[in-house]
Parts: structure tokens; sequence; C-alpha cells
């Protein structure tokens, strides 16, 4: 055995199946291990950013590891965007990164560079391997920090000759560490404010918005009368039919601010304090005005739903509440396309158990509202905000969950950054049904140039938010990766190809024309 195969046979006792590799040479022995052990199923990315924006959306649906194998610093660059986004979302990820043999890097050889340097900004936890013996353990260590809950991103650096040396056995799994609870000040605390407060919001994040999480959101509202609000960009919320509505903090910090000042008091479970996402003249980072009483339940990295069951028993609210099951669909659009028409097909024909992965922009919106009553999904959304995580995030949540239908709301512009997942889904024959917005611009930076007093944006400024000249061919594209496609222009055809898709197996991608 050498240490590649001990790292496999480590994996796989630990529970991990399924590793997005792009390899390169320093990796060829843990590839070999790969036919040499079996057990870990291996998916070819044809982007490094495909890879980790993958292994991101196969760690929120399957909650545990999925692990990437890049080459060295540059291949692990090129996935540091989607790597970013995942460390928001706490999804659990092992990344594998060759590096240089041992006695090698002192050469400074070309592709040489300081990884540990690059892994630690979007790593919770980064180690560099420095024999084959230490491999195994190194390996556990990792898996078991990336799956200590809620998740993190956990980097191992192997030199090349620690993957080829020989090494004695794999590793046993190692227990993660139990949630922190919380402490029975804090639910004092929040119950107080929850019975003080005129007006209150229980604002909602991370596993809060889980199932377990929302049925007991939904005792606490029914008992204190509160308002449920969750974060902006949601990791993973259940929806539908037999959850409880809530109001998704608006991104434009002038509508964030105006909806939260309508509370006096407001109790933070699951989330971090909201902040705009840019600083703009004359408004706050912080978005919880002041003077409103705010109290923190629980951390993101806290026991939530333990802390919301706790907090739920501590004011007295019923043991369980019927939240509305009836399906409710909208009707199905006719017309024109436009946000509100494609949010409401895809409302009117999404199945029961589908995932939505939203990077949408600003088609997207009318979508939430749309299928608020529609059948139970999951949906899925940009957490760190770098964009191309919509199409690869898609792609790994159907790895996670072959038997549910993946639907994959995406603009134009974020699409083209990861494109390549389109391959990826052909090759393993994904259930996933693109929806691809093409209005042949970058909108949102349309949007931010009119917010920063632009009214009139001059040639320049206007080639770099134009998608157009030459339009983007999107159905040749998917086509020539291997994916069918086809091009709607009429909110009645965007609904009559989503059915066809929704009832095939495998991979479509329809392109709307807005």
């Amino acid at each position: 055995m050498n240490g590649a195969e001990s790292l496999i046979r480590t994996a796989i006792a630990a529970g991990v199946e399924v590793c997005f590799a792009n390899p390169g040479t320093t990796e060829m022995p843990i590839v070999a291990a790969l036919d040499a052990v079996e057990g870990l199923r291996p998916i070819l990315g044809l982007f490094e950013g495909v890879c980790t924006g993958a292994a991101d959306g196969y760690g929120r649906m399957a909650e545990k590891p999925a692990m990437t194998l890049l080459h060295l610093g540059p291949g692990f660059a090129n996935g540091i965007a989607n790597l970013h986004n995942a460390r928001r979302a706490r999804s659990p990820i092992v990344n594998l990164i060759g590096d240089q043999a041992t006695w090698h890097v002192v050469a400074d050889a070309p592709l040489t560079s300081d990884i540990v340097s690059l892994a630690r900004p979007v790593s919770g936890w980064v180690q560099s391997v420095r024999n084959a013996a230490s491999l195994a353990g190194a390996t556990a260590q990792a898996i078991a920090a990336a799956g200590r809950a809620p998740g993190q991103v956990a980097t191992l650096i192997i030199p090349s000759d620690c993957q080829w040396d020989a090494a004695e056995r794999h590793a046993d799994p190692i227990e993660s560490t139990a949630l922190p609870t919380v402490s029975s000040d804090a639910i004092k605390r929040a119950a107080e404010s929850i019975r003080k407060g005129k007006k209150v919001a229980l604002f909602l994040g991370g596993t809060a918005l889980r199932a377990r999480g929302l049925k007991v959101a939904a005792r606490i509202a029914a008992k204190s009368g509160c308002h449920l609000v969750c974060e902006t960009f949601p990791a993973r919320l259940e929806r539908g039919a037999g959850m409880p509505v809530l109001d998704r903090l608006p991104y434009f910090p002038e509508q964030a601010i105006e909806m939260l000042k309508a509370f006096d008091t407001i109790v933070i479970a699951g989330a971090k304090k909201p902040v705009a996402f840019f600083g703009y003249p004359n408004f706050p980072s912080q978005l919880i005005p002041e003077g409103v009483d705010t109290a923190i339940l629980a951390e993101p990295t806290d026991d939530v739903p333990a802390a919301l069951e706790a907090l739920a028993s501590e004011i007295g609210a019923p043991v369980s509440v019927a939240a509305p099951s009836n399906v409710s669909r909208p009707e199905r659009p006719v017309g024109k396309l436009n946000a509100m028409t494609a949010g409401a097909a895809i409302a009117a024909t999404m199945p029961e158990g589908a995932i939505v992965m939203d990077e949408a922009a600003t088609t997207g919106l009318p979508f939430l509202a749309a299928s608020a009553a529609a059948p139970p999904h999951t949906y899925l959304s940009l957490t760190g905000g770098a964009i191309g995580q919509g199409l690869p995030c898609a792609t790994g949540a159907a790895v996670a969950c072959p038997d549910r239908r993946v639907i994959a709301y995406q603009a134009d512009g974020s699409g083209m950054y990861t494109i390549q997942s389109l391959w990826t889904q052909a090759r393993e024959s994904l259930n996933v049904t693109t929806v691809l917005c093409n209005n042949h611009s970058y909108r949102i930076l349309q949007v931010e140039l009119a917010r920063a007093g632009v009214d009139e944006p001059g040639r320049k400024a206007r080639s770099l938010t134009d998608l157009s000249d030459p339009n983007i061919e999107w159905t040749s594209l998917a086509r020539g990766l291997g994916v069918p496609a086809v091009r709607v222009e009429t909110a009645e055809a965007l609904t009559q190809e989503l059915e066809r898709s929704l009832a095939t197996p495998g991979p479509t991608l329809i392109e709307m024309i807005l």
C-alpha cells in the first residue's frame, strides 16, 4: 500500500463517497489509487471552479463532505471563488491538493507556489503532509474537520512523494465533536425580548432554515405573533406547502433597512447580524437600525434547532402548529417572457422534492413569491456573492440526490463563468434542468450604475455591462457540451418545455430570451 491508497481507504472508511476532480501530474498516484481501491466515485470537472462548486452543492444536500482533487496552487486558485461561497454556506468540503515532491520544492519549478497562503482565506482547517506515513491520519483529521457541524472547508496539501511512498495502513474515522449548546442565559434573554417587544422579528439563517428549525420557528410565531424573516442568501431553505412562509431580507440596503425599521425587537437565530453587501454613500454597514433591541439566540455554529426548541419551551409555545399543507400553484403564465412569467412557469411545473439552485440574479426574485405554496422543495442560493456558483452547485446537488430533480435557475452572465458544468452533467447523466435567463447583459451592473447616479452610461461603460455583439449562442454551447437545449421566447413555450424536461431523465437547458 502506498500513501495514496491509504488516503482513499481512509476516506471510504469515513463515509466519503464522491471526489470532484481536475487532477494533474502531482496527483497521479491518487488517480491510480482510485482504481486500486473500490468505493469512491470520481467525477471529472473541466474547470476547478466546477469541482469546488459541485462539492459545495453536494455538501449542502448530502450534509457530509465530498472531496475535491486539485492540481497545485494554480489549480486550487481556479477553484477559490466557489470555495469562498462554500465557506459562507458552511458546506463540508475536503480539498486534496497535490504539491511538488518534498525534495523538489527548493528547485522552485514553474508550478511551485505558496499553497497554504492561498488556502487559509477560504478554509477553516489547513494542513500540509510531510511523509506518506502521516497521510492517512491527516486525511482522517481533514474529513472530521470538514464534517464538524454545521460544516467547513478543510484543505489537505499532499506532496507527490507522500502519495507514492509506502504506507502501512489506513486510519480509522475520527468522530466529530457535537455542536455547542446555547446557554440558558441566551435563551432567557431572547424570550424576554420577545415578551417585551411590541413588534418582533425572528431573523433566521443557517440550519434554522431546515425543516426542523422552521417547524419550531412556526411554533414560536404562533405563540408570540413574531414575524419570520430569513437571511438574503440562504445556503439551504426548505420551502413550499407544509413549511411556514418567511420574508427574505432584501438585497439592497435601503430596502432592507426599511423592512427592519418596522420592528422594535429582532431575535437572531443561526445568522450573523445583517450587513449591506457593499458600502454605499450615506448608508450604514449595519442594517438593523439603531435603537432596535437585538438579541442573539444562537450563532450559525451553534446547535440552532435545539436553541429554537428551548426558546419555544421557554415562552410556552404550542407543541405543534398545523401549517397549511395544500399545494397552490400559480396559473400557467401566458404571453411575454419576463421575471414574473418565468418565475410563475417554474412554480407551476416544478415537481415535489425539487431542488432549486437560484443564480438568476435580477430575474429570480418573483419565483420566491410564486412558489411559496408550491409542492415541498429545497431552495439554494448564492451565499458568498461570487458569481459562477449556480451551475456547479446544481451539479453537486444532483449527485447528492439522484432521485430528485434539480432546477438551475441561471443568469447568462454568471453562467459563462462555469459553463463547463454542463459537460459534467451530461457525462454523469444528472437530472438537472437549467433555465437560462438570457437578457444579453450583466443586468445587475446596469442597476448598480443607475444607483451610482449614472443614468446615461457612456460607450465604454455600456460595453462593460453588455453581453451582445456577438450574442452568446447558449443552445449551441449546451449541445456542444452534450446537453440537449432549446430556446423559448414566450411563457407558453417555457411552460411546455419545462414539463417535457422535468419528466425526462438527464440534463436539459432551456434558454429564455428576455
